[in-house]
């Protein structure tokens, strides 16, 4: 990039105006700082910037400026162009050299996925500890007065699928009162059908 000191002051300090034409060609995010200038033929000024997109590495936002007579400095031409070097062939590498890269970059990947499956199955025993601590935890808190004399484990209420024995307990204590019931009213009412049966009885005798 050259420069030269018989620049025009005034298309040097066009950088807002040059950035403004540039905006609206191209994303704000894809223009660099600065990067020099190039005096054109006829006093123009080209006025460069870096470029941020990928996939073009060593080319610049160009903007070309210049004034006419005594009015202001006007935008000439935007555009993105190569700087030196930009349209060169990389060096030469040797297949076999860039299969060995290649061949290590796959490595390096595999043995990544290695270390994450790994984490993953140390994450999966942590778990079954806890699951198995846990169950121990329970045993401990059995005592004999949970176990028969045969060793058998004695059953509480909730112990059997969620079932309170208790409340079943108090609802069958509860149907057969109710039968009870049932059977004295039952009783009693053939009782009363008897008495009527011999009040008819001595009512035909008296006849």
């Amino acid at each position: 990039m050259t420069s030269t000191p018989d620049a025009d002051a005034r298309l040097l300090d066009a950088h807002d105006l040059a950035l403004a034409a540039l905006h609206e060609i191209t994303p704000p995010s894809t223009v660099g700082p600065a990067a020099g200038y190039t005096v054109e033929d006829g006093g123009a000024l080209s006025l460069r910037f870096e470029n941020t997109m990928a996939g073009y590495p060593g080319w610049f936002w160009t903007v070309s400026v210049a004034v006419v007579d005594d009015a202001e400095p006007t935008v000439l031409e935007a555009e993105l162009l190569p700087g030196e070097g930009a349209l060169l062939a990389p060096d030469w590498v040797p297949w076999a050299v860039r299969l060995a890269e290649y061949q290590a970059t796959q490595a390096a990947l595999a043995a990544e996925e290695g270390d994450a499956g790994d984490d993953a199955d140390d994450l999966d025993d942590e778990e079954d500890d806890d699951s198995d601590e846990q169950d121990i935890d329970d045993l401990d808190d059995l005592d004999a007065a949970d176990f028969d004399q045969d060793g058998s484990p004695i059953l509480h209420a909730g112990d059997v699928d969620g079932v309170d024995i208790d409340v079943l307990d108090e609802h069958d204590d509860e149907g057969a009162d109710d039968e009870d019931d049932d059977d004295e009213d039952d009783s009693d009412d053939e009782d009363d059908s008897d008495d009527q049966d011999d009040s008819e009885d001595d009512d035909d005798t008296g006849r």
